[in-house]
């Protein structure tokens, strides 16, 4: 098991902007009436690869010199065409492979808890819960919480459980946990590119400023108004698909490439890190690229709702705001 580094990994996410509300469920219909959210359907897709939308591959620019700095420099990228899941696995799907195969994931086999080499291995996952006072809660060191006993059955931790939320994404999967899924389906995971490809287009708000994904509204982090439809993640599908038929490419929840992460698209080092590297988390050995932005994005925050948004996580811990969708490419 690679080495896990708990705390580390948890200011990355934090200080990269991916920060999270601490609890999930529908806004009151009053708020939702007020946005155009869909009924949480989906389109049929094709009976080839069910659940599933094919992306005709193209050439595209890749990256901003516009937004964040490890967004850039912006560059001429191109992708073959794929298969790409129409939404983010669900609780659903991932506990049919769990039943299929017996997996456990890394939260429920346990994480080390600091970078001892004899720190116990404990069950748990990193949850958003803000403590403190109004001073404190300016810092993010006071937002995330190790917590013992949450994992993907139990998203906020040993009480709460994903009764009534199978068509929720599934979260706190590590990059083990969701490579492996794929892999039982004969798939993959996405590269950056392919995400960053599917995703052209999609918007926190549609043309007519109305909202098309799930993130923050109001102050971050201690008031989410839910404008959106949603406090929360949100089940998926409830937002329009983008132009190839795809939901939550943005917002929603981070979702996992296996692309190894840098801090710039033209990272000189690259043969010396061929796992990653994040200098936020210099001590990481594996650090791979999460796209997308989450629920939990906000305007005055994280603002990573955006195709070439990208952060750094350490392939050895998931999180409440974290999961993933897969690839065939073929």
């Amino acid at each position: 098991m690679q080495r896990q580094r708990v705390v580390l990994a948890l200011v990355a996410a934090a200080a990269a902007g991916a920060a999270c509300a601490w609890w999930s469920g529908r806004a009151p219909p009053a708020v939702a009436a007020q946005v155009h959210v869909q009924r949480c359907t989906l389109a049929p897709t094709g009976a080839e690869h069910p659940g599933m939308v094919w992306v005709p591959g193209g050439k595209f620019a890749m990256g901003t010199d516009a937004g964040f700095p490890e967004e850039g420099p912006a560059l001429q990228a191109e992708v073959a065409g794929f298969w790409m899941d129409q939404t983010e696995v669900t609780n659903a799907q991932f506990a049919a492979f769990v039943a299929a195969t017996g997996y456990r994931t890394l939260a429920e086999r346990g994480v080390r808890r600091s970078n001892a080499a004899d720190a116990p291995i404990v069950a748990g996952s990193a949850v958003f819960r803000p403590h403190g006072d109004a001073d404190a809660m300016r810092s993010f060191v006071n937002w995330w919480q190790f917590m013992e006993g949450a994992d993907w059955r139990h998203p906020d931790g040993p009480a709460s459980s994903i009764a009534g939320l199978e068509q929720y994404p599934v979260v706190h999967v590590a990059y083990e946990d969701a490579l492996a899924y794929a892999k039982w389906k004969g798939r993959s995971l996405p590269v950056e590119e392919q995400f960053e490809f599917a995703a052209q287009g999609s918007a926190r708000k549609n043309s007519a400023g109305e909202y098309a994904a799930n993130t923050w509204q109001g102050s971050f982090p201690s008031l989410n108004t839910a404008v959106d439809g949603f406090a929360g993640a949100a089940p998926v599908g409830c937002y329009e698909a983008n132009r190839f038929g795809l939901h939550d490419l943005i917002g929603n929840v981070w979702e996992w490439t296996t692309s190894p992460y840098y801090e710039r698209h033209d990272f000189a080092a690259r043969n010396a890190h061929p796992q990653g590297f994040d200098p936020t988390q210099p001590d990481e050995p594996a650090v791979a690229v999460l796209k997308g932005g989450s629920y939990l994005c906000s305007p005055d925050y994280c603002m990573r709702y955006r195709p070439e948004a990208r952060i750094g996580q350490s392939r050895g811990l998931g999180a409440s705001h974290i999961g993933f969708r897969t690839v065939l490419n073929r």
